[in-house]
């Protein structure tokens, strides 16, 4: 396969299509980029959503470990140059020549996708927060290179990473528990007399809801962090990242509403909530132009 126009084209059809079906809050987010922004989110989106899903949708370990790794050998043929029959993988290239961003960046994401291999428990934050860095902040760098940004950008991208993994993680409890998975770190399931077996078990009281807002109020603090950063992004991409960035960080009030209760639903932000972040980041954009 060879990225000419006529492969191109095709390629980034499947790759905005791979992102409206798998992530509602991000697409959402990328119809405020001009096109060419939004084609290049779609790739970045389509290969990191493709290497997610060799570890999720594989229910085989031993199986999944050697798909990963066949992965991060095409990947790596392509970064040098050499032609593969994925198209995601050739997309992916051509957009990260197109926008400069360092080859470090993927593979550090496959390196994520391997600790969810091989590491279903997490001893402590620093811990964790390296599992994050991996899994969403490369994405946020490799996001602030598509957009373009100044200064110390990517610092603060790296916050918005961690502060949206960790998001995620709180959303999505009960989904990773079904799966063995548990990333609360251990130290602070102690902390709060919270067992891994009581996480896997689903049980609620004071000691998990004590726990939850001790997590909560750590990703708004991230969120909170990272959030001087956006202006330091080009014009023409940075109302995208705040609008994904405010209706992520709205996760958090919808698990609080829910009192905490993420094994009984999943906590999603609604359309109207969606347009009503964007109206009011329309307006405060308004008075500050």
């Amino acid at each position: 396969m060879r990225a000419d126009s006529e492969y191109l084209a095709q390629w980034k059809q499947s790759a905005a299509a791979a992102t409206a079906a798998g992530s509602k809050s991000f697409y959402f987010a990328t119809r405020f980029f001009p096109p060419h922004l939004a084609e290049a989110a779609y790739s970045v989106y389509w290969f990191c959503r493709s290497t997610d899903d060799i570890v999720d949708e594989n229910p085989d370990l031993a199986a999944a470990r050697r798909e990963l790794e066949s992965w991060r050998e095409q990947l790596l043929a392509v970064l040098n140059g050499h032609t593969v029959e994925s198209p995601v993988l050739m997309l992916f290239e051509y957009t990260r020549r197109q926008c400069g961003f360092p080859e470090t960046y993927p593979l550090e994401l496959i390196e994520g996708m391997r600790m969810d291999l091989e590491k279903v428990r997490y001893a402590d934050f620093a811990d964790l927060r390296l599992f994050c860095y991996r899994v969403a902040s490369v994405v946020g760098l490799m996001m602030s290179h598509v957009i373009g940004f100044r200064d110390d950008a990517l610092l603060y991208a790296e916050d918005l990473g961690i502060a949206m993994q960790l998001t995620n993680i709180l959303r999505d409890l009960a989904e990773d528990a079904d799966r063995g998975r548990i990333y609360l770190p251990a130290d602070e399931l102690a902390q709060f007399n919270y067992s891994p077996e009581d996480l896997l078990a689903r049980r609620r009281g004071p000691n998990f809801d004590a726990l939850m807002r001790f997590q909560i109020d750590r990703a708004r603090g991230y969120y909170d962090r990272s959030f001087p950063g956006i202006p330091l992004l080009k014009p023409e991409g940075r109302f995208a990242v705040e609008i994904a960035a405010k209706v992520y960080r709205d996760i958090l009030g919808r698990i609080e509403k829910m009192d905490y209760n993420v094994y009984a639903q999943r906590a999603v932000v609604p359309s109207w909530k969606k347009y009503s972040i964007t109206a009011g980041a329309l307006v405060r954009r308004q008075f500050q132009s």
